[in-house]
């Protein structure tokens, strides 16, 4: 009986939640859970900028010999990814265990004392060590997000919500690239210019950690957990101020969907309907990531070998760093038009015509204006498939089972890095080029042809 209760409950507070109006509350909430989110981005697009200052300080070398040389960039690389799988996989569950807002706030901490202590390194094996332990915090923070986000807002701006998210994690890129343009090639009081970048992001870390303590939980996750009182009490503080915002009165809410089971089992995750689902998504990651940060965590190592000196390539990727806030929002328009799986399709295929004529280019200004279109793309592609894989799955294990399709991705990312390194020394930027363009045409294939819609349909509808 209290577990029927529980789920008509749920169900109810789903709709509550579906029938709200987009107004500034909402938005506000929107923008919280979105800056843990600016830490991802720093932290992998640092990877970038701080590489030819790791190179520079004689603790790291641009390729290896070997594929798992430590001192390689690509072995931090890995050692990123690998951080981030952990994160993901290995921690995923706790989301859904203790709750979203609890994890927002110890995988923050995390991050940040972890970058603090990589900052100080004097050998390479100890810059890999803490980078990976720091990654851990930020894959854990990053499931956290698309799982609280897709949770909260209503199904007719859940694309233009994640699109906002991604426009406010972007922003940092300019300013990671800008950091590392001013002072990688320093040394500030003494200290590697490179250092400054990971100090620079602990703190920050722990002020986005102090502005989100405001931050209610998760409604939907509440309700399921059998927690009713501090569920209402935050559904109902959620009402008051959208009510405010409005001026009046809410709509009713919609009927209620039935939660059709309360098991808290992943295993749910690997069988009928969502098993095909985890599979498909499972083998997205594994390939998007290639495209993605492919090219976002190499563009000055990728613009040094095409014989660009150090400090006109960390220009070279200032520029087109800036073009990262803008995919998101020119996403904004379109995010909840057209039917997700397209969009990450229509991503793919631009990520992979222009890498290719981005390595084709000799003359500078070409070479920005492609590399700012392979940046466009993949905003495109980053925004709806965070998007699309929270969406695919029930409250009861969106957590663990985003974190586990999710966690692909990091696999795929720890090792492109290393091949990346690979057909870069053997084959130039032609050779990345071909590499990534590879990898998005079976994305491609993949997604296109097997993923499920989900545009501007309820998560508890979704799930049926």
């Amino acid at each position: 009986m209290r577990a029927s209760v529980t789920q008509e409950y749920a169900a109810e507070i789903a709709a509550r939640l579906d029938r709200l109006p987009f107004t500034r509350s909402i938005w506000w909430l929107v923008f919280l859970i979105s800056l843990g989110g600016v830490f991802e981005l720093y932290s992998l697009f640092m990877t970038a900028y701080i590489a030819p200052g790791l190179v520079k300080s004689g603790l790291f070398a641009t390729s290896t010999v070997g594929l798992f040389g430590i001192s390689g960039v690509g072995f931090f690389v890995f050692c990123s990814f690998a951080g981030m799988f952990v994160g993901t996989l290995g921690c995923g569950f706790v989301a859904d265990l203790l709750g979203r807002r609890t994890i927002f706030t110890i995988s923050l901490v995390w991050f940040s004392i972890a970058s603090a202590i990589m900052a100080f390194q004097p050998t390479a094996a100890g810059v890999d060590f803490w980078r990976f332990i720091a990654m851990i915090g930020v894959g854990l923070e990053q499931v956290t997000i698309d799982t609280f986000l897709s949770e909260l807002v209503p199904p007719s701006g859940r694309g233009k919500a994640f699109a906002f998210y991604q426009f406010v994690e972007f922003c940092i890129v300019p300013v990671v690239a800008l950091l590392g343009w001013l002072l990688v090639p320093i040394k500030p009081f003494g200290m590697e210019g490179w250092r400054w970048i990971p100090l620079i992001a602990a703190v920050g870390a722990i002020a986005s950690w102090w502005m989100r303590l405001s931050l209610p939980e998760s409604p939907r996750w509440l309700a399921l957990r059998g927690r009713q009182s501090e569920a209402e009490a935050v559904m109902q503080d959620i009402e008051a101020r959208v009510s405010r915002d409005i001026g009046g009165t809410l709509p009713a809410p919609g009927p209620a969907r039935e939660i059709v089971s309360a098991s808290m089992d992943f295993s749910e995750a690997l069988k009928p309907p969502y098993g095909r689902r985890t599979l498909v998504l499972s083998i997205f990651n594994l390939l998007q990531t290639i495209g993605f940060y492919g090219f976002a965590a190499w563009v000055p190592t990728l613009l040094i070998a095409k014989g660009v000196h150090i400090t006109t390539s960390l220009q070279y990727a200032f520029i087109i760093a800036l073009a990262n806030p803008v995919g998101p929002l020119l996403g904004m328009r379109i995010a909840d038009k057209i039917e997700r799986k397209w969009q990450l399709v229509l991503a793919g295929i631009g990520i992979a015509v222009f890498m290719l004529l981005f390595a084709l280019q000799e003359n500078g200004a070409a070479v920005i204006f492609f590399g700012v279109l392979v940046t466009l793309s993949s905003n495109w592609l980053s925004f709806a498939l965070h998007n699309y894989q929270s969406e695919l799955y029930p409250t009861r294990i969106r957590a663990r089972a985003v974190g586990f399709v999710y966690s692909w991705s990091r696999v795929s990312a720890a090792f492109a890095g290393l091949l990346i390194g690979f057909f870069l020394h053997r084959g130039g930027t032609i050779g990345v080029a071909l590499f990534i363009g590879a990898a998005m045409l079976l994305m491609i294939i993949t997604i296109g042809g097997f993923g499920p819609r989900t545009l501007r349909m309820q998560l508890e509808e979704i799930a049926h």
